[in-house]
């Protein structure tokens, strides 16, 4: 347009405000690219340390092969049939396999929190969030709930009842029905079947999009827990023997869900599994390659760095990660600290050999790919001397569709090439129509079809969708092929098996020539229709390939590769027919009942992990068969492995962490007999017990008589203010809490021995409080005023929950951990060249390892801390306190919201009724305590200090996950008596 105009002047200023703008993007590109390539050396530079550091450990008793860093390709991903069940080689075999697994009764549990998810009619592509993940993760709902040995499926998704979207999306409830009902056993019961179970959480009456729901995931957790926990039961009554069914595996979609799913896991005990669909990390890569965007605009648009710190989440959390493809292993998670293929050879060799991993762990990589229902699809009778392929009913008119794409051709008989894919950059489809237009024997020998989407006018679409397509139609106008290339505008998704049935009536070519396919789902379904494949040789259609043997793979770069692909299979008749018939004969090896065969059999591999305890209906008595003291019958053998110690004067810290001496040992089994007699003397004495006199051990099943519980979790105040805080409300709420109906709980990162001095110095009883949450969530003690209870010779009038001990053992690093921290406290010393940074003894516990910081500046930032100890495999959860000067290192999954849960799966303490108190900042962990379905009030005033700097670097807002608007937080200014009553009976703690 600039040289077209007439003034030149004109035309010259243009042109160079053009050049400037130009510039200035190069140059914006350029210092993108820049400070990538920085941020990209220093990374590699720190986890090059971190791998040194690890593979020092790890050396020790590993064979010269295991310490080798070059590793075979087959050797990362192969699997060991050792144990598991041989691949179905045929439809026989599944039959076989499904009468083995018939009498299980699996309970399953799927989450996928975003987009419009409903089993029939799916809006697929009504919004970015409602696409391919909302189909595969119903589908393989129902495929589960077909599966012989799953007697009930769970989808959990968000209730929407929102005036812009269907009605259906509000019922708390869908069953799924069953493709084929011929599958289902006799046995089926009440409550047996998939179900899409929807959990509300977030704005009523809005659908928002993903990345808008980060701030809500603990609500959704709340509410997701509360229906496990009922099922279970419910379960338990049917097929359990009166014993809850816990979930065998809570599996997690994309990240949002996989968040969701590492909490629920780490409350419930229960292994996780997760699939990431889409990675943040990669797709963070992708964005930067353009220059468009910085890193901070990147974020800003689409939470990246929330979504990413979600993923790392759950590689702490999981115990296998389901990919699609071994291409997303090596190129995708291979971007994330929390995994390495190195690391994960290394481990899994020493786990073979029954060598200590010294703390360390990696989740399991295994590549199923997605399912498929193929018993709806009819392959067609080809004759290679026709010029057609028959089909079986043929006789039935043509498809409309049909008519649609016919319409675009001179002569429709010939062959037809099909592309199926978004006008997308990324789908290269440009270069697929050069390919086309510059061999001219294969445009004698073959039509192109190219279904793109749906459109009404191309200056509507998106500027890269548009640009796309109006180079597509350049290009068939300059090889002048008109008459022989077809786009239509619209199609239906239930046309597009008819699209696939035409292409191979004409005995055509499927093709998909990305630049890199995550997956290839296209290629599976135009296989089942007959017809041979030409793909990109990068990424899923590798893996595609390598089971169909249906086609040709081609570099997506070469247009003449990719030409030479497409004239081979359409002039060769014998070749096309072989490719054919391989799709048709191996592509049972990707339908759902092949899927779920792997995904069970790779699920049945995991250690069994569930509550060890058993709960009553009764939430106001507890009987004979609920009694803690009956909970408690096996704690004896589990104790064995809990060193436990609450001795401020401790001979040493090796018992504490994995080597315990002869009285070490004898001490744990006294403690644990005191534990449970104390115990069983609370329900001896139930029946003699007042509601609000309870002391001591019996104090414990009080906490399920509470109506209400006030939990104390002010971090950001002085010790003098958070005394006169807990006087406060306790002065507030007098009524309640002399009556029994109101509980109080204190949490803290203080240790169990810091908090009894506190509270004792400022004229407070032990008793006063119905549990504590000490050392940030790794320890929950409950008040003794019993001498003869208390488990440390220097008589702390505490009882720990040892249940709670194993909720939260799940990847402890032990001693392994703490030879590593000691050596990483070493080096800052060392760095700063004084004492900055020492281990706290009198702090530690089994599942805590403190440090007192005595510099704050030479320690760094608690996301770095989280990254160091994920570059080395090491899983647990960093936090700092409010002010810095307490560091604790605890088991990943533990924390003082997940403590609060235990609470409610435990004792029955409705989260509902929870009124978390807390300041106006906190620890590292303050974020966990807004959330959720509990109350919150925030306590404001000049007594707060500031948080220390080394929680400003948040590797994102507190805003991305904390909604500060949503109804059940309050802020109230000080900290009044009369202030906090007028906060408890807005929240319903307090009478009004």
């Amino acid at each position: 347009q600039t040289s077209a105009m007439r003034s030149p002047q004109e035309r010259n200023t243009r042109l160079e405000n053009m050049s400037w703008r130009i510039w200035n993007l190069a140059r914006k590109k350029k210092q993108i690219e820049g400070e990538e390539a920085s941020r990209s050396s220093k990374k590699r530079l720190e986890r090059e340390k971190a791998r040194r550091d690890a593979a020092a450990d790890l050396s020790e008793d590993l064979s010269d092969g295991e310490k080798g860093e070059h590793i075979n390709e087959s050797s990362i991903h192969a699997e060991s049939t050792r144990g598991h069940m041989p691949r179905i080689g045929s439809t026989d075999a599944i039959d076989v396999w499904a009468n083995q697994h018939k009498d299980k009764k699996l309970y399953i549990v799927l989450i996928s929190i975003h987009g419009l998810i409903r089993g029939e009619n799916m809006e697929l592509g009504r919004d970015s969030d409602t696409g391919g993940q909302v189909k595969y993760v119903v589908e393989l709902a129902r495929a589960l709930g077909e599966t012989p040995g799953v007697y009930r499926v769970d989808l959990l998704t968000r209730q929407i009842s929102a005036p812009d979207v269907d009605w259906s999306y509000g019922e708390p409830t869908e069953m799924l029905s069953p493709r084929n009902s011929e599958n289902l056993g006799d046995d089926m019961g009440e409550s047996s079947g998939a179900y899409i179970v929807r959990i509300p959480f977030g704005p009523r009456e809005k659908y928002i999009p993903k990345e808008q729901l980060w701030p809500h995931i603990q609500e959704f957790v709340d509410g997701a827990l509360v229906h496990i926990m009922q099922m279970s039961k419910v379960l338990g009554e049917q097929v359990g023997n009166g014993q809850p069914v816990w979930p065998v595996v809570i599996h997690g979609h994309y990240a949002d869900a996989g968040d969701s799913a590492a909490l629920l896991s780490g409350a419930l005990n229960v292994p996780m599994v997760f699939t990431g669909h889409s990675l943040g990390r990669d797709k963070l890569e992708q964005l930067l390659k353009q220059g468009r965007q910085t890193r901070d605009e990147i974020d800003a648009t689409y939470k990246i760095m929330r979504r990413i710190e979600a993923e790392e989440l759950c590689l702490d959390a999981s115990e296998i990660v389901i990919t699609s493809t071994r291409q997303e292993i090596d190129k995708q998670w291979g971007l994330y600290n929390g995994f390495d293929v190195i690391m994960e050879r290394k481990l899994r060799a020493r786990i073979k050999r029954g060598v200590s991993c010294y703390g360390r762990e990696m989740p399991r990589m295994i590549p199923i790919p997605p399912g498929m229902e193929f018993s709806h699809i009819v392959p067609h009778d080809v004759d290679l001397d026709s010029e057609e392929a028959n089909e079986v009913g043929s006789d039935s008119p043509d498809p409309p569709v049909w008519a649609d794409i016919m319409r675009f051709f001179s002569n429709p008989r010939k062959p037809m090439i099909l592309a199926l894919a978004r006008p997308d950059p990324k789908k290269n489809i440009t270069t697929l129509v050069k390919a086309f237009g510059e061999h001219h024997e294969l445009r004698n020998l073959a039509n192109l079809t190219l279904i793109m989407g749906n459109r009404d006018v191309i200056d509507e679409m998106s500027s890269t969708n548009g640009a796309v397509l109006t180079s597509v139609l350049k290009l068939i106008d300059k090889y002048d092929l008109y008459g022989q290339v077809a786009y239509p505008k619209h199609h239906k998704q239930s046309e597009v098996p008819d699209i696939y049935r035409l292409a191979a009536r004409t005995k055509g070519v499927f093709i998909n020539c990305a630049y890199i396919e995550p997956f290839g789902l296209t290629l599976i379904e135009a296989a089942a229709y007959g017809l041979p494949m030409v793909a990109t040789q990068n990424g899923g259609p590798v893996d595609i390939h390598r089971v169909l043997d249906n086609g040709i793979l081609v570099d997506p770069h070469n247009q003449n590769d990719i030409a030479e692909a497409l004239y081979r299979l359409v002039s060769d008749k014998q070749l096309w027919a072989k490719c054919r018939q391989n799709g048709l004969d191996n592509i049972h090896r990707f339908s759902w009942p092949e899927h779920c065969k792997n995904y069970l059999s790779r699920v049945g591999t995991l250690k069994s992990r569930h509550p060890q305890w058993q709960k009553s209906d009764d939430a106001t008595e507890v009987s004979e068969t609920d009694s803690p003291g009956d909970s408690l019958r096996d704690i004896h053998d589990i104790s064995l492995n809990l060193k436990i110690s609450l001795d401020s004067e401790k001979s040493g810290s090796m018992s504490k962490y994995g080597r315990s001496s002869t009285s070490d040992r004898r001490n744990l089994e006294d403690a644990v007999q005191k534990f449970s007699e104390a115990v069983s003397a609370g329900t001896k004495d139930e029946s003699g017990e007042k509601a609000g006199a309870t002391t001591g051990s019996t104090k414990w099943p009080s906490l399920r008589r509470r109506k209400h519980i006030v939990v104390i979790a002010v971090d950001s105040v002085q010790d003098a203010d958070l005394v006169q805080i807990i006087k406060n409300i306790f002065q507030a709420s007098s009524k309640e809490k002399s009556s029994g109906a109101l509980g109080f709980v204190l949490s803290t990162s203080r240790a169990a021995s810091e908090i009894h001095p506190l509270l004792t110095s400022g004229g407070i009883e032990i008793t006063d409080f119905d549990a504590f949450i000490c050392s940030s969530g790794s320890d929950l003690c409950y008040p003794s005023s019993n001498s003869e209870d208390m488990l440390s010779p220097a008589e702390l009038p505490f009882m720990i929950d040892l249940d709670y001990h194993s909720q939260i053992q799940y990847r402890w690093g032990g001693e392994g951990l703490r030879k590593t921290l000691i050596r990483w406290a070493a080096e800052k010393n060392s760095e700063s060249g004084q004492e900055a940074v020492v281990e706290d003894d009198e702090c530690s516990s089994t599942y805590c390892i403190s440090f007192k910081v005595k510099n704050t500046e030479a320690v760094p930032p608690v996301k770095d801390l989280r990254k160091t100890m994920r570059i080395q495999a090491l899983r647990c959860h960093v936090l700092y306190s409010h002010d810095g000067s307490k560091l604790n290192f605890i088991p990943v999954l533990a924390s003082r919201s997940q403590a609060l849960r235990y609470l409610y799966i435990r004792w029955g303490v409705e989260l509902s009724n929870m009124t978390v108190v807390v300041g106006e900042s906190g620890d590292t962990d303050y974020e966990g305590l807004l959330g959720g379905v509990q109350k919150t009030i925030i306590l404001k005033g000049s007594f707060n200090s500031a948080p220390n700097q080394l929680h400003a670097a948040r590797s994102y807002s507190l805003e991305d996950v904390v909604s500060f608007d949503k109804p059940g937080i309050a802020s109230v200014d000080g900290y009044a008596p009369d202030i906090l009553k007028s906060a408890l009976q807005q929240f319903g703690a307090l009478e009004g």
